[in-house]
């Protein structure tokens, strides 16, 4: 089965020790993904758990009767990790930096007049016009979040990685300790002082309960099982859905539903390359293909998944199956009729594919494509050659690519300017490159529209537009639960794995 997740940040490490008794206060996790910055830096607001923005390092927001000035002031007490007191021009800093590297942040950007400093807690936003998504903006989960960062490290190059890890969240990182490929480190940050509410997602109050979280990455999926069955380890983010038999009789570990978004797969076109260079061609892949098999090769388990016949996530306000008709139902006949309209003369198809978890989804790809008439070559490689197979522009008969089957993840999914593979910016945007003014023009409506009623039609318009054009095909959505033992309490379900709240007992 697939283990879905964003590359890895860690590599292997030797099966560890079972942890003493007189280490339980430190948490032990095997992790699949970087999402480290919550643990280090914070949000000016965040989602909580029903997915609304909520105040974090703000402790007041206002906006003017125009709607288009909102003045925010900082809590009090908050500081960096060395001592230094957050500041407004901190916050001013960090929101220039991200306006311009944030999908929704450029979006965001052609709205905003000016961001100034007012005193030393106080500074405002000043839009050329009123949008409700400023706040939503501000409050992204993942990826690009709007971590506020010290103004010397948000005003270097945004291009160029941060090397200075000093954040005000509730851990320290413990750059001494880490060994890239091997462990990360977080000891709790004795000076940080959380909101009062309770911690609800990200938001509320962020209250470390543990002294120190290690992050640490084991591979081998059994090996993982092995280690949390035996105590080694606490908490494993993405156990092996194959493998859950074994955690589920033990008393000792529960699998945890985190109640958040799910991630999503999606077949990806390459606009620039035969034969998807061709909306007709790409139609007919929409009617090849089914989520069905794809889900039941990939997740396997059906309490695991869902299909989704919307190009927004599902269980969000903009899920909607507008447009779809008869696509994603595995209607061959139709698919060869749309090629042979297309003049389709056999170029074919190919599908870089990875080896190792999550290989099975490029044969499902394959077999069903060629049902609809394509001619298909699946190219099988290692991950990192992957990776850089899929950013190559050249044609897919030269060392390029055709569509590859990826992953969106479900809190990257919450309105039309989130989604990485709904932009259409052409030559700027994600591999496949989908260019089409129409789908721009829409977004920006979007981002322009006055109330939730508007937002939705346009949001229709657009799914209307990608189905249209085709950027990409929805595969369906999914969800793994963390395998944790029962001596953890306060998991939280959130976005992102977050490990304020959690409590550990001993034994």
């Amino acid at each position: 089965m697939i283990q879905i997740s964003i590359p890895a940040l860690l590599v292997a490490i030797p099966l560890l020790a079972a942890a003493p008794a007189a280490q339980a206060q430190t948490i032990r996790a095997v992790m699949q993904t970087s999402d480290h910055g919550h643990m280090i830096y914070d949000t000016l607001f965040s989602l909580d758990e029903t997915g609304a923005p909520q105040p974090q390092m703000v402790g007041e927001h206002t906006i003017s009767t125009d709607k288009l000035v909102h003045t925010f002031t900082l809590r009090e007490n908050l500081a960096w990790h060395d001592g230094r007191p957050v500041t407004a021009q901190d916050a001013v800093s960090s929101i220039k930096r991200w306006l311009g590297r944030d999908a929704l942040g450029l979006q965001l950007a052609t709205l905003i007049h000016a961001v100034d400093v007012m005193d030393e807690r106080t500074f405002e936003v000043h839009l050329h016009r009123p949008t409700e998504l400023l706040i939503q903006g501000l409050a992204k989960p993942i990826d690009t979040a709007l971590y506020i960062l010290p103004t010397g490290i948000a005003e270097a190059d945004p291009q160029e990685a941060i090397t200075d890890f000093t954040g005000s969240g509730p851990f320290v990182f413990q750059e001494t300790e880490w060994r890239p490929g091997t462990i990360m480190v977080f000891e709790k940050n004795e000076a940080y002082v959380p909101r009062l509410e309770d911690a609800s997602g990200l938001a509320g109050g962020k209250v470390v309960k543990v002294d120190r979280v290690e992050w640490i990455t084991m591979p081998d999926p059994q090996q993982q099982v092995n280690a949390l069955l035996n105590g080694e380890i606490d908490y494993v983010q993405m156990p092996l859905i194959d493998l859950f038999p074994l955690l589920e009789p033990d008393p000792d570990v529960q699998l945890i539903e985190t109640g958040w978004l799910a991630g999503q797969l999606a077949f990806r076109f390459n606009w620039l390359t035969e034969p998807f260079d061709d909306p007709q061609i790409r139609q007919a892949a929409w009617y090849a293909l089914n989520q069905s098999d794809f889900l039941t090769s990939a997740i396997g388990n059906p309490a695991y998944y869902r299909e989704c016949r919307s190009v927004f996530a599902c269980g969000t306000p903009y899920e909607t199956e507008v447009g779809m008709g008869g696509r994603l139902q595995s209607d061959y006949d139709k698919s060869k009729e749309l090629l042979d309209q297309a003049g389709y003369d056999g170029t074919p198809v190919i599908i870089p594919q990875f080896t190792g978890l999550g290989s099975n989804v490029g044969p499902v790809a394959e077999l069903l494509l060629e049902r609809g008439g394509f001619n298909v070559e699946l190219e099988w490689m290692q991950g990192e050659a992957w990776s850089e197979r899929v950013t190559r522009k050249q044609p897919a008969s030269a060392g390029g690519w055709s569509a590859v089957v990826r992953t969106q993840r479900g809190s990257n999914m919450l309105n039309p300017l989130d989604i990485p593979m709904l932009d259409a910016s052409c030559e700027t945007a994600q591999p496949g490159w989908p260019c089409d003014k129409t789908i721009e023009d829409l977004r920006t409506q979007f981002l322009q529209a006055s109330s939730f009623e508007e937002r939705k039609a346009r949001s229709e318009a657009l799914q209307q537009r990608a189905i249209e054009i085709s950027p990409y095909v929805p595969l369906g959505q999914y969800h793994v639960p963390i395998g944790v033992r029962t001596s953890l309490e306060g998991i939280l379900p959130a976005p992102v794995p977050v490990f304020w709240n959690i409590s550990k007992s001993e034994g």
